[in-house]
């Protein structure tokens, strides 16, 4: 690259040094990911999984997949599984249920479909000290509950997430899922590399996440959590995670992230172009967020900088990033013109042959456990310009608080009137067969649950 520029090398300096800085940094979380730790299993745990814990999963379409995912759960022995899906679709959730554990998994409804709003009655419905909020495709591995509970020893963490692999749809990985993988394998290293570096990340993935009950009960939350606008008018219902993991912080609790073999779930992704709108609503919901935590909540500026300064990264990335592009092709063009050393061929030529290798280093944590992936390198580096494309698209465009990926997800604050008429009518959402409502216990089990020295942190402030 120095080579493309000898003739007028000062004027590239800059250039230079952006890419020097950003391979510096990343070899820096590469080094703190593989100096970070998760955290042991205790020897006696605070936390038993058949006493303490309730598995939330909010859905609407969940369909033979979700037989495999609840059937992993239940394997780490949790108190209860919580269904929360649309009115409609009770007999479809309840036949699944029924089909895998009708004990331990109870199916409750909302009257519209809302995913804040199914996780809030999940949340009222539930009698354990910690609730794990999980997508309906998570497949967990056995090891999955005693090692995201263990962080919970410390009662100043209120929050737990896990790493996460791609479950390929077929049998094999489509170019689509394999640009998932790649990306989960960067996110990877980035969340274990800031929880080592300074304990703050930043979003707790919902496909699996874990937190205090006690914190998730406060009426202030709930009130927040289901009243969340953009620009105080655009009512958002995806950004569950972002919110869940902002409040952490802006009320002082620790969240940690077991990235480890023994805490690492399987997800399918979009196996088709559809990936591209998954993305586009993920990235809705980080610059939302981000601009949040920076500019109007300000508390991870102290709590957690090197958080911070990644999310102050993630601003820039896509203009940095179309920097190169931008560059080759004005040096093209003044080599069409002769006014430049070399030919447009060799220009293009050395480019092309950079990127591939800086890449490849890139993405050589996950290419050491799939080879065969190698190939994918080309449309990773293809769909990286598209996705800073898209990054400054969606900037633009924060407004559009839709889905994208799913049909029958309505307005926010229609099902919010719906599911507060529910209440008022003293309905629960409750399931056929009795399978619905809190059990009969909930009154005895509300007065002795939630760990007192966690309450006490709480009542503190968090801080």
């Amino acid at each position: 690259m120095l080579y493309l520029t000898a003739d007028k090398f000062p004027v590239f300096v800059p250039f230079g040094v952006i890419g020097f800085y950003r391979y510096l940094w990343f070899s820096i979380r590469v080094a703190a990911s593989k100096a970070y730790r998760p955290v042991p299993l205790p020897i006696n745990p605070t936390y038993i999984a058949s006493e303490d814990v309730t598995i939330i999963v909010p859905t609407i379409d969940a369909g033979e997949e979700f037989k495999e995912a609840a059937r992993s759960w239940l394997v780490g022995k949790p108190k209860e599984i919580i269904i929360i899906t649309e009115e409609k679709m009770l007999g479809p959730l309840q036949d699944l249920a029924n089909a895998v554990d009708p004990q331990r998994i109870r199916v409750l409804t909302v009257p519209f479909a809302n995913k804040r709003l199914q996780m809030v009655h999940g949340i009222r419905n539930t009698t354990t000290d910690i609730i794990v909020f999980a997508d309906d495709d998570a497949i967990w591995p056995p090891t999955m509950l005693p090692y995201i509970l263990s962080p919970f020893e410390d009662q100043k963490v209120g929050g737990v997430g896990t790493s996460q692999r791609v479950q390929p749809c077929g049998d094999k990985m489509t170019v689509w899922e394999v640009l998932a993988a790649f990306r989960l394998t960067i996110r990877n290293i980035e969340i274990s590399s800031a929880t080592h570096i300074d304990g703050g990340v930043p979003c707790l993935s919902g496909r699996t996440a874990a937190y205090r009950t006690i914190i998730l009960k406060d009426p202030d939350f709930i009130h927040g959590f289901t009243n969340d606008f953009w620009l105080g008018k655009y009512h958002l219902n995806s950004g569950d995670d972002k919110f869940l993991t902002r409040w952490m912080v802006a009320h002082g609790w620790n969240t940690y992230i077991q990235c480890c073999n023994e805490a690492e779930l399987l997800s399918t992704m979009k196996p088709n172009w559809r990936f591209l709108l998954q993305v586009l609503r993920w990235t809705r919901n980080t610059w939302r967020s981000d601009l949040r935590s920076l500019f109007m909540e300000r508390y991870v500026w102290t709590s957690h900088p090197y958080c911070a300064y990644t999310m102050v990264d993630k601003l820039f990335n896509p203009f940095t990033l179309l920097v190169g592009p931008c560059l080759v092709a004005y040096l093209a063009v003044q080599s069409a013109k002769g006014l430049y050393h070399l030919p447009v061929w060799n220009i293009v030529v050395s480019y092309l042959i950079w990127l591939m290798c800086t890449r490849t280093v890139k993405l050589l944590p996950h290419l050491w456990g799939r080879p065969q992936d190698i190939i994918h390198v080309p449309a990773f580096i293809l769909f990286g310009y598209y996705f800073a494309i898209m990054k400054m698209y969606a900037l633009f465009t924060l407004h559009e608080v839709g889905w994208g990926t799913r049909a029958g997800i309505g307005n926010a604050t229609d099902a919010l009137n719906a599911l507060n008429d529910q209440n008022a009518r003293g309905g629960n959402g409750a399931g056929a067969g009795g399978q619905g409502g809190a059990p009969a216990n909930a009154e005895k089990e509300e007065g002795r649950r939630y760990d007192p020295e966690a309450a006490q942190y709480a009542q503190m402030g968090g801080r």
